[in-house]
């Protein structure tokens, strides 16, 4: 049995990212949001595209008002007005400044703009009440961004900040990674649908619809296969199947060691690399990873041969190993460069935390910002693997070690924080 880091070691390593000349697609800026760039943006444009000022105020000749105070104001004779988006036809000369807006070009002639806070009008005349600094509120041509150099690099997600750079930039379309087809399939012949009315020992496959979320959460596209009965066969066609059409393979159920869990033995049938059949965690032990030996099946959307994950069948196990091994994977093979590792952070416990030490356990409840420390406070009930219901509303995972058996309440205790960007 591998420990927890080990395990992640492995997956990580497994994981090839989606590739730069074949898994990518051209969309509009609009639909860009939360893709992942394939391609270095630059543009011909340099910020700022002219020397603007920063300021309402008045554009002048440093050198003729480096001398003013409020008891020996210098006084210009005010040109002209420029507000935004208009381009002046005037030089300042001597003796001379131009009434001048937030964002406006600043006028040939003119170094600096005094703010209007430190100025007093009389009709054409301003009196300039306090000396400046030279160029103070200048907004100097290419001083964020010189045109032609990179603007953003491949491999970053597009959030609304770098949207807003690259409409400013004029780039209307872009090349992002495709994203990642995950399929998706439950096992077992007690499981059954939402819909379905629900026969003594039946349980209805809630798995199939929070891998499905999580997945969508994570940027990948969910392939839905359905349940699948604990018949050989039929789970043989269904992995064939996803093999031919997915880059992951998400099971629930199955990889343990009942008589009717027959996923790793298809999986051998089928030529895969069994690389972890359990990790030495609570919950989630009974863990599959493997890979297949093809790399070009028949209707493969990628080259790269997928990766298979035979995920336990309690609920609460498929959700934490999810977040533990799964979503790392998936945003490290989306193509994004960094920032796809698991986010720990260490944090105040609010409540006692027990373990029996034998396994790294994971405990779930929610983070709470207290006189601006975050402290972990579990969630009520139970923390059996098969208790899904106070999971509903957690946003972390505390994280006892294997060996510890208690964490007492106000002790330090590292989390993994479920929901970051």
């Amino acid at each position: 049995m591998l420990s927890v880091s080990d395990a992640e070691a492995i997956i990580l390593n497994l994981v090839q990212p989606l590739d730069r000349q074949r898994d990518t697609e051209v969309v509009d800026l609009l639909t860009a949001d939360s893709r992942i760039l394939a391609t270095p943006v630059t543009s011909p444009l340099d910020f700022p595209h002219w020397d603007n000022s920063a300021m309402d105020g008045y554009a002048v000749r440093y050198e003729d008002v480096q001398h003013s105070s409020a008891e020996q104001p210098i006084i210009l004779e005010i040109i002209e007005d420029i507000p935004a988006g208009y381009q002046s036809k005037s030089t300042i000369q001597p003796g001379q400044a131009a009434r001048i807006f937030t964002g406006a070009v600043i006028p040939a002639g003119a170094d600096t703009v005094v703010m209007q806070e430190k100025t007093r009008r009389q009709e054409n005349r301003v009196f300039i009440l306090d000396t400046p600094k030279p160029q103070e509120f200048v907004r100097h041509k290419a001083s964020f961004y010189q045109a032609g150099t990179q603007l953003l690099p491949a491999g970053i997600k597009l959030n609304s900040p770098e949207i807003a750079v690259l409409a400013a930039a004029q780039c209307p379309q872009l090349s992002v990674y495709r994203r990642p087809r995950v399929a998706i399939f439950s096992t077992g012949d007690e499981l059954v649908t939402v819909d379905q009315l629900l026969q003594a020992g039946q349980i209805v496959d809630s798995n199939q619809y929070a891998i499905a979320a999580l997945v969508k959460e994570s940027g990948a596209e969910p392939l839905i296969l359905g349940i699948v009965k604990d018949d050989p066969a039929a789970l043989e066609k269904v992995i064939t199947h996803a093999i031919a059409i997915a880059d992951i393979i998400l099971s629930s159920g199955g990889v343990s060691v009942g008589d009717y869990d027959y996923v790793d033995k298809i999986l051998e049938s089928l030529r895969a690399k069994i690389h972890i059949r359990a990790v030495e965690m609570r919950p989630g032990k009974p863990l599959t990873v493997a890979t297949f030996p093809s790399r070009d099946a028949i209707n493969r959307v990628s080259t790269n041969s997928p990766l298979y994950f035979g995920l336990p069948g309690n609920p609460a196990a498929v959700l934490v190993t999810f977040w533990r091994f799964v979503l790392p994977a998936i945003k490290k093979l989306s193509g994004i460069t960094e920032g796809w590792e698991p986010v720990f952070l260490k944090v105040r416990s609010h409540d006692e935390l027990r373990s029996d030490g034998k396994r790294e356990t994971y405990l779930w409840g929610k983070l709470h910002l207290i006189d601006g420390i975050y402290e972990f406070h579990k969630a009520g009930g139970s923390h059996s693997s098969g208790n899904l219901i106070n999971l509903a509303q957690t946003n972390a995972l505390a994280v006892l070690p294997m060996g510890k058996t208690l964490i007492s309440p106000q002790e330090e205790v590292q989390v993994l924080q479920l929901v970051n960007e």
